[in-house]
């Protein structure tokens, strides 16, 4: 194995891209549509459309997965 790193300092590591709204788009879905069909307050969702995530919800991201019909890798993603 390799030598693990650590974010310790600041240095490009890389960043994890949300693609809901792409995900929505192509189902003709609205966010308020999700809210409901997902039982997740619209912050929540508006933070996931707009790529504003915190934090991530297991929880949330599953309903997403659910509803959407889609998998982990469809709704993140992740870019060195």
């Amino acid at each position: 194995m390799g030598e693990l790193q650590s974010v310790t300092e600041l240095r490009p590591y890389g960043q994890i891209v949300f693609h809901l709204r792409e995900q929505m788009e192509a189902r003709g879905l609205t966010r308020n549509a999700l809210c409901r069909l997902s039982n997740t307050r619209f912050e929540v969702v508006n933070k996931w459309y707009h790529g504003e995530v915190e934090r991530i919800d297991a929880d949330v991201l599953a309903r997403f997965c659910f509803v959407l019909q889609c998998s982990v890798s469809d709704l993140i993603e992740y870019r060195s």
